[in-house]
């Protein structure tokens, strides 16, 4: 809320001008506010500490410290350390644990559990180990297990903090950090920043140097918010990467309800959320039909304009009472706080003062207590406006990153993300879908982050598994020093087989087999170059020059491309320089093979329910359902991106023998929409033939 603070905007603090976008300042500080008011400010995660030390210079290292947060004993944790207390095998206390649903959202207590789940009461009973294990667990779980330090409180007091809260110190970070948790400093006195860290911010950041980088510099404060690009990327709900704006369900409302300008995507991001999401429909059929928005009165119409007449913001509440019925801007808060919380005797004072305040400026009863009544419904679900015009910024500034320079904008996603295989190779789909290049690793020109290289982007060596960030400034002091390689004395085995299977060696010897097989030989030979350090030694690996190698390597036949596809996969997550599909095109074309990505857009346009769909098996999660049949969740790649797959009992029965990881697999499925999402449920499977001229095989 304190962007509606007009101050605020003026000292940078916020970067919204709460006049344009009609922020209330009295919904962030007002005479009848009882708690302190306080900005949730937002920092890039990479430089999050340099504020927090920057606060310990400003007010001195007694006066600031984080907050505790504890960790408690939650039903498969608390299973897990009575089990090692008692020295019961791991395997049979995993498994155990396997049978409580893991939902970080609403976790199930180990009472539901015992409870509620079948297998475990059998077990229980069978076995006088496991229900000592669980007797003992119960009464266990709920304590505290072990302390931390919250992601985001920090306190700073006028005097040493000693005088008033305990502390003690961290011995990871060697800082101060409160006894008493997030609530209790508070009771303690103390007022509690948050310093949060936002990822987003870190890759604008990167965008912006990237752009700076390559000589097209953006000023990411002062863009337009009428950019038609920008527009038009929500309006396809192409939001991959984009803040707030990249799930299936947002996408799914973003083509829904096209949005025209900055303040649709406030209201969207205030719709969608658990509540509000009712009023869904009412927006869409008032914003993009003819239906005829209701006049409610002429004194509050221009407040509901640009929602469409549907009231989603507690702005608006405040507001419609001040203007309708003669409230403070503070009284109107109050208002809103007692709608929000529906307190009888409190909503009954509250409506009479409205429809008297009303009915004193001209506005009939009867149309007083309906506005009442309209204006109560919605204020339940009401959400802070300023709070998601600060989103829609950040929301947009990303969006046109991507709409108008995706290079740099995808390069920094993937920046941000390395060392996650999985999310890197969700970008890199997103960014082949754009039709945007990704080069391979490569020894000589890769760097630590993803950077562009012309129209394209260079793959990270950091990204690569196994290689680590001293073998990747290693290879940097070598290059740097003595230019395209001659020496691998700078990296280890697993990092030089990384370096191998990622084919960052192709440029010098595209034989990724004979490198592999000789590594030990390999790195002999550079240990030996290394210990007799002789200046212009020639490349051991037949060096870019065509100058012959020091050394001759045994040969070794090539492997064909499914295997140089399997391990760029294993250590990239994602195939680069071709997909393992291309080799099974005959069956491709004999069963009507569709792309995924086609295929989805078919079923967001109601075309088609069902088609044949071609991919390699990524990964398998085994499930058992309530009553006691099994289902997997198997992912799938085509040449288009990555896409998950549901197998009931009766598919995975009749063809569990070829749903292994690495197989290739023409599948029929059923597109079943839910809600906004959609899940793709198989119920036919055929074992792809490779093309005759193309025999390989898969490890």
């Amino acid at each position: 809320s304190g962007a509606g603070s007009l101050v605020a905007w003026s000292l940078g603090i916020t970067d919204l001008d709460p006049i344009q976008f009609n922020l209330v300042f009295e919904r962030f500080l007002n005479p009848h506010r009882i708690s302190m008011p306080d900005f949730d400010i937002d920092f890039c995660p990479i430089r999050r500490d340099e504020v927090i030390n920057y606060i310990k210079q400003r007010y001195g290292n007694d006066r600031v410290a984080q907050i505790i947060t504890f960790g408690k004993l939650q039903a498969r944790a608390v299973i897990r350390d009575v089990g090692r207390v008692m020295e019961i095998p791991y395997g049979q206390v995993d498994s155990l644990c396997r049978l409580i649903p893991n939902n970080p959202a609403n976790p199930m207590t180990l009472s539901e559990a015992v409870t509620d789940i079948k297998e475990i009461s059998s077990i229980r009973k069978s076995d006088e180990i496991v229900d000592r294990l669980l007797s003992y667990s119960l009464s266990l779980e709920g304590l505290y297990r072990h302390a931390s330090t919250h992601a985001a409180g920090v306190v700073i007091s006028n005097g040493k903090l000693d005088e008033y809260v305990p502390l003690y110190m961290d011995q990871k970070t060697n800082s101060l950090v409160t006894q008493f948790n997030m609530k209790w400093v508070e009771e303690a006195g103390l007022v509690k920043f948050d310093i949060l860290g936002l990822k987003t911010l870190s890759v604008i950041s990167e965008c912006c140097k990237q752009l700076k980088n390559i000589g097209t510099p953006v000023d990411i404060s002062s863009i337009d918010f009428q950019d038609e690009n920008t527009l038009r990327l929500f309006r396809d709900g192409e939001t991959s990467g984009v803040f707030q704006f990249e799930s299936a369900g947002m996408k799914d409302l973003l083509v829904k309800a096209h949005p025209n300008n900055f303040e649709d995507l406030i209201a969207l991001i205030a719709l969608f959320r658990p509540g509000p999401m009712e009023n869904i429909p009412q927006y869409l059929e008032s914003k993009n039909t003819d239906i005829e928005i209701e006049d409610l009165h002429e004194l509050i119409n221009p407040i509901i304009a640009d929602t469409y007449g549907v009231i989603i913001y507690q702005e608006q509440v405040i507001q419609i009472a001040q203007k309708l019925a003669g409230y403070s801007l503070a009284e109107a808060d109050l208002l809103r706080r007692a709608m929000g919380k529906k307190i009888k005797s409190e909503m009954d004072a509250q409506r009479d003062k409205f429809i008297n305040g009303a009915n004193s400026n001209g506005v009939d009863k009867k149309k007083a207590e309906y506005i009442f009544d309209l204006v109560d419904k919605f204020a339940g679900y009401g959400f802070n406006k300023a709070h998601s015009a600060a989103y829609a910024l950040i929301a947009f500034q990303t969006a046109y990153l991507k709409a108008n320079h995706p290079l740099a904008f995808m390069s920094a996603l993937l920046t941000l993300d390395i060392g996650n295989i999985d999310k890197v190779s969700s970008i890199i789909s997103e960014t082949k879908r754009m039709k945007i290049e990704i080069l391979p690793p490569s020894i000589n020109y890769s760097s630590h982050d993803f950077l562009i290289e012309g129209k394209s982007i260079r793959f990270s060596l950091s990204s690569i598994k196994n290689v680590g960030a001293q073998a990747v400034e290693n290879i940097f002091v070598e290059r740097n020093k003595n230019g395209p390689f001659a020496d691998i004395h700078f990296v280890n085995k697993r990092a030089l087989e990384g370096l191998i299977m990622a084919g960052a060696f192709d440029e010098i010897e595209k034989n990724r087999a004979l490198l592999l097989e000789n590594i030990e030989i390999l790195l002999l030979e550079s240990n030996r170059l290394k210990k007799k350090n002789i200046d212009g030694q020639t490349d051991i690996f037949a060096a870019i020059d065509n100058s012959k190698p020091e050394i001759r390597l045994p040969e070794k036949k090539e492997w064909p491309e499914s295997r140089k596809l399997a391990g760029e996969f294993e250590f990239l997550g994602s195939y680069l320089s071709g997909h393992p599909l291309h080799g099974y095109s005959r069956d491709i074309m004999k069963y009507s093979v569709t792309s995924y990505a086609d295929f989805i857009s078919d079923v967001k346009t109601k075309k088609h329910k069902q088609a044949r769909l071609a991919g390699v098996i990524h990964a398998r999660v085994n499930r058992r359902g309530k009553t006691g049949r099994n289902y997997s969740f198997i992912r799938f790649s085509d040449q288009s991106q990555e896409f998950e797959t549901m197998f009931f009992s009766d598919t995975l029965d009749k063809y569990n023998e070829i749903l292994f990881v690495g197989n290739i697999l023409i599948i029929k499925v059923d597109a079943d929409l839910q809600g906004d999402s959609i899940r793709l449920r198989v119920n036919d499977v055929i074992q792809a033939t490779e093309d005759k001229h193309n025999k390989a095989y898969i490890k």
